[in-house]
């Protein structure tokens, strides 16, 4: 392919250009500020507006059998509607290798899912002029842990993967005074990357020539120099030259591995993966991979509830499913193996009451909005090594809230102390030894 054809096809396909993530500076930046109790987090946002009413308390049944205790039958009207999955990827529920606080809450701010999401990655509540354009006011958990923390190669062991290349992307770093993309994540979006129109651009040969590797560093930076949303702050990323081949390497055998087929339905899933099953796939090989010690990954597909109550329920026990095999994935892992604590919390809840809408079963719809109590209602499951976290425990009283995760995963990685006077929530100590 000469560079004429080469350059053509990219401008083409510009928005596969845009998906590609982008990689940050390592090296020791700052001097450790705490003791750690583990060296890993993975933080699984169970995202897209989560009940209680159908998942902690169990109305309809068990549906995430995967995760909780209970052999509570699915509601008779909803059980066709159930995908068939394979067995549970774990020898015992989740919530007994962990504590899990049944009455968390959603605290301040409108329950949207941007709102929601902010919140949880921050440690900040929100208000109605959060822009869906800007980086956040407040630094991010990545920011936090990789300007106070003093981990080997911090950039590269710094993850968030969501599912949209929408929005979410922006909340890798923040706009806060000295910190910003130098202390960000490591980002990508796997539902736009690893997808048919980025294997269209693709499919030429990957072992670029020098001419073919200036193109598209030429587009690159016009791309990043005249798009809004923050792109243009991405000039400003640098990385050292072995992790960046380490990770375009990797990149390289995701791309080539999906143009082979062989992500297509990797876990065997009757009627194939849906989006929260592929984004847990593709965080589970960025641990093989990077043994990351920060990784926040999210799951949105059950926000169908605002129009099929059936299909969010079956979302629901898909998304419970996945969270057994990311476990099970840590579990199996060297390095990450009896040293990662896992937090899983859906980022909102969804109201009490439904809207008009019904599904094929007679079911009605739900919506989150701010004026109803159980919007705010969530939970949280801390999961993690005997010995630093609490085994099987419940706790049944309220107690918590979204913006005590990221104090937590601060505690939990040692860099809290650093964080100090910027986070206004607590650690969830009673999750711990």
């Amino acid at each position: 392919m000469n560079r004429r054809s080469f350059v053509k096809k990219v401008g083409l396909t510009a928005a596969g250009v845009l998906t590609l993530p982008y990689i940050l500076p390592t090296g020791r930046l700052f001097a450790a500020t705490g003791s750690r109790k583990a060296n890993h987090v993975v933080f699984c946002l169970f995202a897209g507006g989560v009940r209680s009413i159908e998942s902690i308390y169990k109305n309809d049944g068990n549906l995430m059998p995967n995760m909780l205790n209970g052999t509570e039958p699915i509601s008779a009207d909803i059980i066709n509607s159930m995908s068939p999955l394979p067995s549970s990827p774990l020898i015992q529920p989740l919530q007994n290798s962990g504590t899990l606080f049944r009455q968390f809450r959603f605290g301040s701010g409108p329950t949207g899912h941007f709102n929601g999401h902010t919140t949880a990655i921050t440690g900040q509540h929100t208000n109605n002029t959060l822009s869906l354009r800007e980086h956040p006011s407040f630094p991010t958990v990545f920011e936090l842990y990789r300007k106070h923390s003093n981990p080997i190669g911090a950039a590269k062991n710094t993850w968030w993967v969501s599912n949209s290349s929408n929005l979410y992307p922006i909340l890798n770093y923040s706009q806060y005074p000295g910190y910003g993309p130098e202390f960000g994540a490591n980002q990508i979006s796997p539902s736009s990357f690893f997808s048919s129109r980025t294997k269209d651009v693709l499919d030429a040969d990957l072992n670029l020539n020098a001419n073919e590797k200036l193109a598209i560093s030429d587009m690159r930076n016009f791309l990043n120099y005249n798009f809004a949303g923050g792109l243009d702050q991405l000039a400003n990323v640098k990385n050292t030259q072995a992790e960046a081949e380490q990770i375009q390497a990797w990149i390289k055998k995701m791309i080539g591995e999906y143009k082979a087929g062989l992500h297509s339905n990797p876990w065997g899933i009757s009627g194939g993966m849906n989006g929260d099953m592929r984004n847990v796939f593709y965080a589970e090989e960025i641990i093989k991979e990077f043994t990351p010690e920060l990784l926040v990954v999210n799951m949105t597909d059950v926000d169908v509830a605002h129009t099929n109550f059936s299909g969010y329920c079956n979302n629901l026990r898909k998304a419970d499913w996945a969270v057994a095999h990311l476990w099970n994935t840590i579990q199996n892992t060297p390095g990450m193996a009896n040293d990662t604590v896992l937090i899983v919390a859906p980022e909102i809840g969804r109201n009490g009451q439904t809207n008009s809408l019904v599904d094929a079963n007679g079911r009605f719809a739900l919506d989150h909005t701010s004026s109803d109590p159980i919007a705010r209602e969530i939970f949280c499951l801390i999961a993690g090594p005997q010995g630093v976290v609490e085994q099987g425990k419940v706790i049944n009283n309220i107690e918590g809230e979204s913006i005590d995760i990221v104090p937590t995963i601060a505690d939990i990685l040692g860099f809290k102390n650093g964080a100090s006077g910027i986070l206004p929530g607590s650690t969830l100590t009673n999750a711990f030894i």
